[in-house]
């Protein structure tokens, strides 16, 4: 089995008697998307802080390309990076300014080369001489992007690196992520609310509650997990007959207007209930079905309910 890229065994942080992180363990492949996931204050930050030497774990591991973390730091920083949308570069400076510090820090070669093949690829060199307070939201994104790109990093911890962007941003960002995935093997660490973008990026999800890892399954395994299909069904006949039949059969059912309803059941029942529905004089007008998402898996999980 190949080495894993990040490996992480019982990371465990404390703040007094408050434990953020758990025991929690887990491994990334080369090449290979993780989303981390949970509601606020499950861990997920304090996670990646620990990821990035910057705080200290209570207990447990962390290896990057089999090399202890703490034994090995500097070395591991040259070939790690992080993107966040909160992250901050330093404002009274231009953008090419602070990709040259940075690029300096990680003793990029060709620097000034690289710097241009970045802003190229993320759109942003037109503002390349812009101090970076003056750019908006999305551009600072991406020229964040491009600081955790410089040093051509074999893992990126990517922090929410869309929250609060345009969909035609994030439609981009996305691309370039799967495209370092399958062109440069980058692997990647990615945290988000977005549930639309976990399922199109992530090869596995992990989700965090209360600092522990609760589940860890592919996107489509979570979503298969629940079980449970929403049926819309649009039908002709008095909205009692319709209702009554639900709640004796004991479908969740919620009534959108008097001839159109919402039933959460298994698959495997809908054919059932669309004949007892005829059989009671329900003539259906139309019906349409809609697989659980994993938006369905992290408010499942966040409310505590057992998978």
């Amino acid at each position: 089995m190949p080495q894993p890229v990040l490996e992480v065994t019982n990371l465990t942080k404390r703040y007094g008697e408050y434990l953020a992180v758990d025991h929690i363990s887990f491994a990334i492949g080369e090449g290979e998307i993780l989303g981390l996931l949970g509601p606020n204050g499950a861990g997920k930050s304090t996670t990646i802080q620990m990821l990035l030497g910057l705080t200290d774990p209570d207990g447990g591991e962390i290896h990057y390309f089999g090399q202890n973390f703490h034994q090995h730091k500097v070395q591991i920083l040259q070939k790690i990076n992080f993107a966040s949308a909160y992250a901050e570069l330093q404002a009274r400076l231009t953008v090419r300014q602070n990709l040259r510090i940075f690029g300096m820090l990680y003793e990029v070669e060709n620097v000034e080369r690289r710097i241009d093949e970045l802003l190229t690829l993320l759109e942003v060199e037109e503002y390349a001489d812009e101090l970076f307070w003056h750019l908006s939201s999305g551009q600072k994104t991406r020229v964040i992007l491009a600081k955790a790109l410089l040093n051509r990093p074999k893992m990126i911890l990517m922090d929410e690196p869309t929250a609060s962007l345009d969909p035609d941003i994030v439609n981009k960002i996305i691309q370039l992520i799967k495209q370092l995935q399958v062109q440069e093997k980058v692997s990647i660490l990615f945290t988000s609310h977005n549930m639309q973008e976990v399922a199109r990026l992530c090869d596995r999800v992990s989700f965090l509650q209360r600092g522990k890892i609760v589940l860890t399954d592919t996107p489509l395994g979570l979503t298969k997990r629940i079980g449970k299909t929403k049926l819309l069904l649009s039908f002709e006949a008095k909205q009692t007959v319709v209702a009554d039949f639900l709640e004796k059969a004991k479908h969740p059912a919620t009534f959108i207007r008097p001839d159109l309803v919402e039933v959460t059941l298994l698959e495997e029942d809908i054919p059932s209930l669309l004949f007892e529905l005829k059989k009671k004089g329900v003539w259906i007008t139309s019906l349409s079905t809609e697989q659980p998402s994993l938006e369905d898996v992290f408010l499942h999980i966040s409310e505590a309910k057992e998978l």
